[in-house]
């Protein structure tokens, strides 16, 4: 896949394509459907497929205090582009200037760079100077300069509302199955394997500390997760906790697993962490003997529960 850093008056001609436009921040299951009609849809006609999105996010420009908690760094955006079959990414840098430019203006630079035939986006898509760019005025320039243009409804398995805002409340509630089901796939959390306290240790279950590279993290707890990277032959489980560990006085936010029956030295290692299951919310003990006894139990029950939900492990995207 081709990837794109250009302003939108400074992209080159790219000729025609099947386009695709948003944020698409967590490329959930609704995000990912848009993504691979539109590649089908390309494939069909024999042009490439395109996704425009932007970057950093509108709100870190226009309101940095109601900024959301990003579910994926712009990598994995962009990994997630090229497994959906997109032949070019293009990041439009994100500025003051190009959230003043109209719908009309916008449009411009897209039709001068890419030439779509088609534009395929989410039906509450709305883009331009004070959000005036939605569907409607997309038909209304499709027809015009001869783009088919696809609106499509994002909505859950459940029948409810699709989008990325919906998954961060699910993960400040912790809810890691409702979480794969809007994702399609378990959440992801990544990053390199840094040395922690040690505690884990000295409780008798070494923990892998990870430093995560993504802004929005579940709810603080104990939960069952998929681990892969390093050294770790295939997909493990793990046994991951999310907090502060209070029960140590902590006042810094942790990410650590502990993977049984494994022993190798993971320091410096890129692991990856998918979020199957809250066994309980994180809290404070009373000794460290009651903290060991709850880990030992943890485990059980994370290894139990595991054993019980036979499932594909596979890589997510």
């Amino acid at each position: 896949m081709q990837v794109w850093h250009h302003p939108l008056e400074a992209a080159p001609v790219f000729g025609a394509t099947v386009v695709t436009l948003g944020i698409f921040d967590g490329v959930h299951a609704g995000h990912r459907a848009i993504l691979e009609e539109a590649g089908c849809s390309a494939k069909a006609r024999g042009i490439p497929a395109a996704v425009v999105t932007f970057d950093p996010h509108p709100s870190v420009v226009l309101a940095p205090q109601h900024k959301p908690k990003l579910l994926m760094t712009l990598p994995q955006r962009l990994a997630a582009f090229e497994k959906t079959g997109m032949d070019l990414a293009w990041v439009i840098p994100f500025s003051r200037a190009l959230s003043e430019l109209s719908p009309a203006e916008f449009l411009a630079g897209l039709q001068r760079a890419l030439a779509p035939v088609e534009l395929h986006v989410g039906k509450a898509f709305h883009f331009g100077h004070e959000r005036k760019g939605d569907l409607e005025v997309l038909k209304a320039w499709g027809s015009r300069v001869g783009c088919e243009i696809h609106g499509h409804a994002l909505k859950a398995t459940d029948g409810g509302s699709l989008s990325s805002t919906r998954v961060r409340q699910a993960l400040d509630r912790g809810a890691a199955e409702e979480v794969e089901a809007l994702l399609g796939h378990p959440y992801m959390v990544s990053g390199i394997v840094v040395e922690g306290d040690r505690r884990g240790r000295h409780l008798g279950f070494p923990t892998a500390n990870l430093a995560w590279d993504q802004e929005q993290l579940p709810a603080n707890g104990v939960y069952v997760t998929e681990v892969w990277g390093g050294h770790i032959q295939g997909v493990r489980l793990g046994v991951t906790n999310v907090g502060e560990k209070p029960t140590f006085e902590g006042s810094k936010l942790t990410v650590e697993t502990f993977i049984p029956d494994f022993e190798a030295d993971l320091y410096g290692a890129h692991l990856e962490l998918g979020f199957l299951h809250r066994l309980r919310a994180e809290r404070r003990f009373d000794s460290i003997d009651a903290l060991r006894a709850q880990i030992a139990e943890d485990v059980l029950l994370g290894q139990a529960w595991w054993a019980e939900h036979p499932r594909k492990r596979q890589q997510s995207s």
